[in-house]
């Protein structure tokens, strides 16, 4: 009986040790990859690359896999990437969510699913409000917030006639919203273009005769670029301001060379973030990718760091997706932007800064220009969310 006794436990202790071995986190990261836009989704998958590395290949001190999709910024490619992830490969959490039309999209599958998704760049508006869910995180910001603080520089500093420019889908009209909300001057014209317009003459020609004291634009990825050139080429740089969200940063900042110089930016985090831990993780990026990293790197970097914590705190165990969903939730964790927590609806309260692109032994660079001009800032749609 009792060797009987000591070959069981002997066998519960081999098979606890094998499975304690094999134990993984399986990560799932659907981002914009290919396309005008596939910079963004390429500094997401970047970013929490890097976090991944520097944290041993180990989410919480478990063994983490990437599984990667490409969105390919259709929502009909993202639908059938998402039911992949979640009943093919398995995977505990999802990462990633490049643009706002996608991740909209997806809604019905997350509210399906106990299995929580980590975004680190859209931040629509209905989701941070009436269709907020348990189980879906921004770890970037609610769309309209980069633009809320851009507003409130401008009439801070009694900037009265301005005109606008973005993409014509979900997060260039929420960046507007946003931008109305503190902007007290006159929208002298509101442009909205197609999400693959690559040719701005036509809008900049109204600009040029309707004469604005400043424009406000949000052209993301490589059409930021795009767009920055075409400015500079118009004969409008130098003549009226550019002030910007989530268009002037990461490599982008260097493929538009000068052209980019004396542009306004606003954002929580941009590579001009004064502080150690900004260095430090500007410093490896650019070693390991060799380019400067976006916010959106940033933000990624943050949710692997975020993950870290939300998974130590369960002792590894992952199982248990609302366990899980609710770690992510209450962890605590060293932000880039310093001070992060998430607000009733499971986006960023955070402070938002203003920055301006200067050139530095003739090479652009980002330099912080107003702090905390939105301090502590939590997002205009909170109150409708009914997690609360």
């Amino acid at each position: 009986m009792k060797a009987s006794l000591a070959r069981t436990l002997l066998g519960a202790a081999l098979l606890a040790c094998a499975s304690a071995a094999f134990a993984q986190v399986k990560v799932g990261f659907l981002g914009t990859l290919t396309g005008p836009s596939g910079d963004t989704g390429r500094d997401q998958l970047d970013g929490f690359t890097l976090a991944l590395e520097q944290l041993g290949g180990k989410l919480g001190g478990v063994p983490a896999t990437v599984v990667k999709e490409d969105d390919q910024q259709k929502a009909e490619v993202a639908l059938s990437a998402v039911g992949k992830l979640i009943e093919r490969d398995k995977v505990d959490v999802i990462t990633g969510l490049s643009f706002a039309n996608v991740l909209v999209a997806l809604q019905a599958k997350i509210a399906a699913t106990d299995v929580p998704f980590v975004g680190s760049v859209a931040g629509p508006s209905v989701l941070a409000g009436a269709q907020c869910k348990p189980n879906l995180f921004v770890t970037s910001w609610q769309s309209d917030a980069p633009a809320e603080v851009v507003g409130k520089y401008l009439s801070d500093k009694g900037t009265k006639r301005i005109s606008t420019l973005t993409p014509n889908f979900v997060g260039g009209r929420d960046k507007v919203a946003g931008l109305k909300r503190f902007y007290k001057g006159e929208i002298v014209e509101e442009m909205y273009t197609p999400l693959n317009q690559l040719d701005f003459s036509a809008e900049l020609t109204k600009i040029a005769a309707a004469k604005p004291e400043a424009v406000y634009a949000f052209y993301p990825g490589g059409l930021g670029v795009t767009f920055v050139r075409q400015y500079q080429q118009s004969g409008l740089l130098g003549k009226i301001p550019l002030y910007t969200s989530n268009t002037i940063e990461g490599a982008g900042l260097d493929a538009m060379g000068a052209a980019a110089v004396g542009a306004v930016v606003g954002d929580t985090w941009t590579t001009g973030q004064p502080g150690e831990e900004t260095r430090r993780f500007v410093e490896a990026y650019r070693k390991k990718y060799n380019r400067p990293p976006s916010p959106y790197a940033a933000f990624s970097y943050d949710a692997a760091m975020l993950l870290d914590a939300a998974i130590r705190s369960l002792d590894g165990k992952v199982g248990d997706r609302k366990a899980l969903t609710k770690a992510i939730a209450g962890a605590s964790f060293k932000s880039l932007r310093g001070p992060f927590r998430f607000g009733a609806n499971n986006f960023p309260v955070q402070s938002y800064h203003i920055y301006q692109v200067a050139s530095t032994a003739g090479k652009p660079e980002l330099k912080l220009l107003q702090t905390d001009v939105l301090k502590s800032h939590a997002d205009a749609y909170i109150s409708q969310c009914p997690l609360r």
